[in-house]
């Protein structure tokens, strides 16, 4: 288990509850042990807003439930439940370190409207930040199982993102909803229910525009999801009943996940375009990209190069957050404060990594290197993009079967230490990360024993075990 460090750091960089980041922590290992399972890793599939989150786009809300379609509703009987749940959670705490026992785990096996078996059950843990003991109960991550669903597209393996210091070199994988039918669901969802957690997945979606799906596409899988619920294809009309009550909630239902609200109003205004667009009408065209230098590579990858400095990567992680939501950034910068529209992240041909911005009070282009940059915050002042915001992931890409193994990368009830290809030439090189600073050591032979060292930030860090990283 990484150290309670980590997690404190991480949520003073993005400005949200130290809680909220180890509850995504523990989502994610969740996610790699029901995967792991033999019995569940085919037969759950993953969907919802913390797939979003997991599977598809690093800079969304932060989330705190996982939901899945089961393929047979066989699997919604509570001794299968509590028998391959308990295995999972085992397998978690001996991986991973939580504590995460089988007595902490609920089911309330419900028959729902359309006369269908559903579940809602809880997973309770113990992590680097919540208390060990005392009155205030188990942190809980809740769990919705349906077998009431269509699944329109086949399912795809999608990597888990988990940003923290002992993410396996095999990485994190759970088997879930294709990016367009999850964008369909979304969409379906906001016409059934109109919370504001749905119009703001549904816009932020939207706002990806250069890896947005065939219109035709997600129609088809929005007619059919609509067609099996029994309700009519969503619009602006039949939303703008509910906007009021969609409104008065939004900070209530968001305001926690995100390290900055952005304004309602903002997502609300998209919708008459979003739902031009899907309907076949013409589609809006995108932004190019900001001009750069002709030899530079834009950084568009979930994790960010290894050449960034530590210190940088939590402000770069509030830039990406501002860009996703059209917010506008103040940028501390060789001693004075700069308000952005941030664009995109490149990596000059000397090994320079550079920010690419315009001013927000007169659109003028600037460019910042990322080892000059002291801090970042978010605003609340939104901005409508100039250029084609490439500061999120390049696209939903499905990750190709070849990848993986059966289980991908990971065994269940083994270790996750994976060695990598080597030239035979050379010999071996063993590297290991500190959990607690996330800095590299190589190592000669396989020993995980770490002195005490300076973290990158130059700050004495205590010898530790190792987390094994690779072979080189």
């Amino acid at each position: 288990m990484i150290d309670r460090r980590e997690i404190l750091e991480t949520a003073s960089s993005l400005g949200l509850l130290p809680s909220v980041v180890e509850k995504d922590y523990v989502l994610g290992w969740l996610l790699a042990g029901i995967h792991t399972h033999p019995e569940l890793t085919d037969s759950w599939v993953f969907k919802g807003g913390t797939c979003l989150k997991k599977c598809y786009f690093e800079t969304y809300r932060f989330s705190e439930d996982l939901d899945f379609t089961l393929r047979d509703e066989a699997g919604l009987q509570e001794d299968f439940l509590r028998r391959v749940l308990s295995e999972v959670v085992e397998w978690v705490s001996d991986e991973s370190g939580l504590t995460i026992p089988a007595d902490q785990l609920s089911f309330d096996i419900y028959t729902n409207p359309r006369g269908r078996l559903s579940c809602q059950g809880k997973v309770g843990y113990r992590g680097p930040v919540s208390p060990t003991s005392g009155s205030g109960g188990w942190p809980k991550i809740k769990l919705d199982l349906t077998a009431d669903e269509v699944l329109v597209l086949p399912s795809v393996r999608r990597g888990v993102f988990h940003p923290y210091a002992d993410s396996p070199e095999g990485g994190m994988w759970i088997n879930s909803y294709a990016y367009e039918e999850a964008f369909g669901e979304k969409i379906r969802a906001l016409g059934e229910r109109t919370r504001p957690r749905d119009l703001y997945d549904v816009i932020n979606l939207y706002r990806h525009g250069d890896t947005r799906p065939s219109a035709a596409l997600l129609l088809d899988v929005l007619t059919k999801k609509c067609a099996y619920k029994g309700i009519a294809l969503p619009s602006l009309a039949s939303l703008e009943p509910h906007r009021s009550d969609l409104e008065a909630m939004w900070d209530n239902m968001l305001g926690h996940q995100l390290p900055v609200l952005p304004p309602v109003a903002e997502f609300w205004a998209a919708l008459p375009e979003m739902f031009v667009w899907i309907m076949g009408g013409e589609e809006v065209p995108q932004p190019v990209a900001i001009t750069a230098g002709a030899t530079e590579t834009t950084i568009r990858t979930r994790e960010l190069p290894r050449g960034i400095p530590m210190r940088t990567r939590g402000p770069l992680e509030i830039i990406r957050f501002a860009a996703a939501n059209h917010l506008c950034v103040d940028l501390s910068y060789d001693g004075g404060t700069r308000r952005i529209e941030p664009y995109s992240l490149r990596e000059t041909r000397d090994g320079n990594f550079v920010l690419y911005a315009t001013r927000s009070d007169s659109g003028e282009p600037r460019s910042y290197r990322i080892d000059r940059i002291q801090g970042a915050s978010v605003t609340n002042q939104s901005f409508s993009p100039r250029y084609l915001i490439e500061l999120t992931t390049a696209g939903p890409l499905s990750i190709p079967q070849t990848a993986r193994t059966d289980n991908g990368g990971l065994s269940f009830g083994r270790p996750m230490v994976r060695r990598v290809a080597r030239p035979s030439s050379n010999a071996p090189v063993y590297i290991y990360r500190c959990p607690v600073c996330g800095k590299s050591f190589d190592r000669k032979s396989m020993d995980s024993s770490l002195n005490a060292h300076k973290n990158p930030r130059g700050y004495p860090c205590p010898g530790r075990t190792g987390i094994y990283v690779r072979t080189n």
